[in-house]
């Protein structure tokens, strides 16, 4: 089982979790108030059972492997490691944790990548915390909510020597915004909606801090404050930033990303005059403040602060858009070797929420293999090493997207196919001989199967027509338009899908995903024309032409910047506002068709002429596996070398 769990960061609000609770001593302390939102860098896990221990290995930002950890699943076992300190403490506190409230077994991970920071405060201990927890709680259908599993976390490192606040497994969140309220024992959460992206830039400064004595010095000024330094302590931490907080909260809500920047200096000024006196050596911060405040890096940002319990770890940055956020990237790298700047943007939420998957065609690009097995249940062996059928594949591309409800067209004849794959149960007996891991990953596709419909095309007349039988599923909302022979691979931290929704959520207009493609294959590709809206990214659609020929295409359908023998060829992922359906009903009642066939691409050009159409360049690959040759080359790419059963 695949998990990835981001780090946290605080946007605004640090300290304030552990100052909260000592309302539960002196009333009048302030409550505490943080904004926080997971980052895109984090753990990447593999995650099995094990009958009796807890086995973790893992593998550090730098690449290298970490001394594999086993331990038993016995209590007095994990509690001894967990007290110890160190990073195993954390693994074992939280097994403890899940010991002492489930009856489970052991558990294997497999950390394969970690591309997060360590100790700069963005709570890499507190991953490794929800990680664990969230693995126990998949592999044994524990049921834990996310807030549960993010109690749990928190208790397994409070285990630890370690002293941690009650933020920082909010990581189980994701990379949504989180307004967290700290009022003595009661932690409240609240999921914010982001209106327009927001690029922010992560800073590892390369400094050294130590967060024990900052924690330290700065509770030795609670619960009372015995002098001015004291009380300058209570005030940042309680009304200074509650303040910030909400104003921080309002800015992310509406987008105003100029402000949250302006926010972000002037919080940090307050931080600096507040706070420094109780922990100088740790706090003044000579990085941190010649960073932020870099002339170079002046018309690319809009402001930024530190980060966690602040010092030399870590430092973020408002960029003023997604080219600032590169350009100042370019120029930390430039002129603070010693640092490393990671990119994180937090994009708003998509208002798309169901996808289409058309499967209804004959396959007679594969014939004679579908005469007997639909095209779209044709294997491919996946990272994770299962052997998938193709529509899998495609249906997950959808639900790592975010989307929530998957309509799969197919002919009445295939429903029955498609159901019992992944509706039904598997025979008792076949089940009964299944791994338990097995047993788990079909009650997972039973899971998937609630949120798929199937609909009927009666007469197979084509790609438009497929699309067209969708209206009354879809209804009056954008849908995600996915092929049924195509899979994908991203090369960046968002899906393949997820980048086409992310772009339509930046635009709210049509977005079709092109690729870069060369002219000598054009031929068998749709292909679009356009206006660059941001280099090598945004095109702006002004025209999409049907399999063109190459002299057709050089003439006409070739885009600036790019080479002669180079063109957009479409992806095969679309989002699509519920316009195209008047353009593909007035298609069908006219009889327009396109090679005895009703097509989407004329349709879509329509669309494009009347309401607009943006193209993205998709950062991955496709694979088209309705062909013989394209199919052996997804077989070949997709590769997992596995032990023999």
């Amino acid at each position: 089982m695949n998990i990835f769990v981001p780090g946290r960061l605080c946007l605004f609000g640090e300290h304030s979790d552990w100052a909260g609770t000592y309302r539960t001593v002196n009333p009048e302390i302030e409550k505490g108030y943080a904004l926080i939102v997971g980052t895109n860098q984090g753990i990447y896990a593999d995650a099995k059972h094990h009958p009796q221990d807890l086995i973790f290995q893992a593998t550090l930002n730098d690449g290298r492997r970490y001394q594999t950890i086993r331990l038993p699943m016995q209590s007095t076992a994990l509690l001894e490691e967990a007290r110890k300190g160190g990073f195993a403490s954390y693994i074992a506190g939280t097994a403890y944790q899940i010991l002492t409230h489930y009856a489970v077994q052991g558990l294997e991970v497999d950390n394969y990548r970690t591309d997060l920071p360590i100790q700069k405060g963005l709570s890499s201990s507190a991953a490794i915390c929800v990680l664990i927890a969230r693995a126990f709680n998949r592999l044994y259908n524990l049921k834990l909510t996310l807030r549960e599993e993010m109690e749990i976390a928190y208790l397994g490192e409070r285990v630890t020597p370690s002293q941690c606040g009650r933020m920082d497994q909010a990581c189980a969140f994701g990379n949504q915004p989180i307004l967290m309220t700290f009022d003595g024992d009661r932690v409240d959460f609240e999921a914010l909606t982001v209106k327009q992206a927001l690029h922010l830039i992560i800073v590892d400064l390369g400094g050294n801090k130590n967060t024990q004595k900052i924690l330290n010095d700065l509770n030795d000024c609670y619960p009372f404050p015995q002098n001015k330094i004291h009380q300058n302590v209570h005030r940042y931490l309680g009304s200074i930033n509650a303040q910030f907080v909400q104003h921080a909260t309002t800015a992310v809500q509406q987008g105003d990303v100029q402000r949250l920047g302006t926010l972000m200096t002037q919080i940090q000024t307050e931080f600096d005059l507040h706070l420094i006196p109780a922990c100088p050596d740790q706090l003044t911060a000579p990085k941190l403040h010649r960073l932020i405040t870099h002339p170079s890096l002046q018309p690319f940002i809009f402001g930024g602060k530190g980060v966690g319990s602040q010092g030399d770890g870590t430092a973020q940055l408002v960029a003023k858009g997604r080219e600032s956020q590169a350009n100042a990237i370019a120029i930390i790298q430039r002129d603070f070797p010693e640092m490393q700047a990671l990119s994180l943007t937090i994009s708003p939420q998509s208002s798309v929420k169901k996808a289409v998957i058309p499967a209804a065609g004959f396959g007679t690009r594969m014939f004679p293999v579908t005469k007997v097995v639909k095209k779209e249940m044709l294997p491919i062996i996946d990272h994770d090493g299962r052997a998938k059928p193709i529509i899998l594949k495609i249906v997950e591309e959808a639900i790592a997207a975010g989307v929530k409800e998957i309509g799969i067209v197919v002919q009445q004849n295939d429903l029955k196919v498609f159901q019992e794959f992944f509706q039904d149960s598997p025979k008792p007996e076949l089940f009964a001989k299944l791994s338990a891991e097995n047993q788990e990953y079909s009650q997972y596709l039973q899971a998937l199967g609630e949120r798929i419909t199937f609909i009927i095309q009666e007469e197979q007349e084509g790609f438009g027509h497929a699309v067209f039988c969708t209206k009354s599923w879809v209804g009056d909302e954008p849908f995600l338009l996915l092929l049924g022979d195509h899979i994908y691979q991203t090369q960046a931290e968002l899906s393949c899908a997820g980048q086409v929704l992310q772009a339509f959520s930046q635009t709210d207009c049509n977005v079709v995903g092109v690729t870069v493609m060369p002219g000598e294959i054009i031929h068998k590709a749709g292909c679009v024309m356009g206006v660059w809206q941001e280099s090598n990214s945004l095109l702006e659609v002004t025209q999409l032409y049907e399999k063109p020929d190459l002299d057709y295409a050089k003439a006409n359908l070739h885009v600036s910047g790019m080479a002669d023998s180079e063109f957009l060829g479409i992806f095969g992922m679309y989002v699509l506002k519920p316009d195209i359906f008047h353009y593909l009903a007035a298609e069908i009642e006219n009889n327009l068709r396109y090679r005895g066939e009703f097509q989407l691409t004329t349709c879509l050009d329509r669309l494009r002429e009347e309401k607009g159409m943006m193209a993205y360049l998709v950062k991955g690959q496709h694979f088209d596996v309705g062909m013989p040759r394209f199919y052996w080359q997804t077989f070949h790419d997709f590769y997992v070398e596995m032990d023999s059963d």
